[in-house]
């Protein structure tokens, strides 16, 4: 179907799962473009609440009835083919295009339109640069994959030519995006059910660079996003890293009190801006300087940068603080692959706490039978190991692969059946001083909830 012009020849559009984190902002921008929205879902929240605040009409349940007089009808991969609301659109020969389809065209509407790719920590980098341009007055539109404190929702209408989003490699979704400017974070093995080998993982990276149209800004220190980058000549690069070879570098770093990190950035071999951050980990050195390089090139002040930077106080799961109960802190954190879990692992490691319980959720098949080996290392990191089985997401179980398997490689590690377990077992053992941190791509932040429930119970 061709799709470039749909949005020119369309004025209501029709959201099937709207509620979904990855729609709601979507529909909103659209909403505040002009255009009639409805949408319809199974369950109330938080974003539901948020779009009928704007008096967008939603409608609880798929039902035939509700694309009634709709343009276009965007839906979730997660939608089925055989749902009512799909059926009866392609019947009365309403287009349909999935979110990711929709998000390519609307960033074709932004001049200033900046994606965010990468492995790992697509999220945080984008929050960061939207607190940055909001902080610096340039009210950008952004989607983002957490809930932002800041503007409290994952994504935000603004006036300006600028939007901020993450462009997913999974399933080649970005591949949809044809971004003014783009971010390569870092490429890394993940998702091979999908892609099989790294290099069709770096050949989709190579694609998505050739869509972009003004720059590309990639990190300088990882062998595999130059490799994505090799014989790109349409666009400047600009590097970042703490190599002091790249554009934008990191240097005199030193570590304050709660592992924040403070250091000074440099552009072209001079100093540029000092960042005092308000996130842990060097890992977010990186972001940041991937966020400074973005904002240079818009014209962003160094002093407005480096304010924007320690604005940034983290994204929804990512390493969220969620309170101390009895002297002992509960965290949650994104991390599901072995780089996230020791970047994650050991900025928890220089925290200052007595002694770090990691509660870890394997998260797919795939992903913990072909690197098994890799999660057993990253594991090893943290002083206890607490695992779930297994989260199967998608998948069966044609590995043979269990979290016994994993278990066996972590030595001192143990696994449980249930939430309730788990919570029962590091409650007993923490003590005060230590931190509990939850960590998976899951639902492992309801077992951080109700580690919460069970300590305020006692203090009840």
């Amino acid at each position: 179907m061709e799709t470039k012009n749909l949005l020119d020849t369309c004025r209501h559009i029709h959201f099937v799962g709207i509620g979904g984190s990855g729609m709601c902002p979507i529909a909103e921008i659209l909403f505040h473009r002009g255009y009639t929205i409805t949408g319809s879902d199974m369950n109330e929240g938080d974003t539901l609440d948020r779009v009928r605040s704007y008096g967008i009409e939603v409608h609880m349940g798929h039902r035939a009835e509700n694309v009634e007089g709709a343009d276009l009808v965007v839906y979730t991969a997660a939608v089925k083919s055989d749902n009512p609301e799909l059926q009866a659109a392609r019947e009365k020969g309403i287009p349909c295009v999935e979110r990711s389809v929709m998000l390519g065209m609307l960033v074709d509407r932004y001049p200033d339109s900046i994606a965010i790719s990468g492995t790992h920590g697509k999220t945080t980098t984008t929050g960061m640069i939207t607190t940055l341009f909001l902080k610096a007055g340039r009210d950008p539109s952004c989607v983002i994959g957490g809930k932002l404190p800041l503007i409290g929702s994952n994504g935000r209408a603004g006036k300006s030519d600028a939007m901020v989003c993450e462009a997913c490699e999974y399933v080649d979704t970005f591949l949809h995006l044809h971004p003014a400017v783009s971010v390569i974070l870092n490429i890394d093995n993940d998702h091979l059910d999908y892609f099989g080998t790294l290099e069709n993982i770096i050949r989709s990276f190579h694609q998505f660079a050739c869509q972009t149209s003004r720059l590309l800004v990639i990190n300088g220190d990882d062998a595999n996003t130059h490799k994505a980058v090799e014989g790109l000549h349409h666009v400047p690069v600009i590097t970042y890293g703490f190599g002091e070879e790249n554009r934008f570098s990191a240097r005199e770093v030193q570590d304050i009190p709660g592992a924040r990190e403070q250091f000074v950035i440099y552009k072209d071999g001079q100093p540029f801006c000092p960042v005092s951050l308000s996130v842990p980990g060097r890992h977010n050195i990186l972001n940041a300087l991937a966020a400074a390089a973005v904002g240079d090139f818009f014209g962003i002040a160094p002093d407005q940068i480096s304010e924007g930077l320690h604005a940034f106080t983290g994204v929804h799961r990512r390493f969220e603080v969620l309170g101390e109960f009895q002297g002992v802190t509960v965290a949650d954190d994104f991390a599901h692959h072995p780089t996230e879990l020791t970047a994650t692992l050991t900025a928890a490691m220089h925290m200052g706490f007595s002694q770090v319980w990691a509660v870890f959720q394997p998260h797919t098949y795939s992903r913990t039978y072909l690197l098994l080996d890799d999660f057993a290392k990253a594991l090893q990191i943290p002083d206890h190991v607490v695992m779930t089985e297994i989260l199967a997401v998608r998948e069966e179980n044609t590995y043979g692969i269990y979290t016994r398997d994993l278990a066996a490689k972590v030595p001192g590690s143990c696994w449980f059946q249930s939430f309730e377990e788990i919570a029962d077992y590091v409650m007993k053992n923490a003590k005060p001083g230590d931190l509990i941190l939850t960590l998976g791509g899951g639902d492992i932040y309801k077992c951080a909830n109700l580690i919460v429930e069970k300590y305020k119970a006692q203090n009840a």
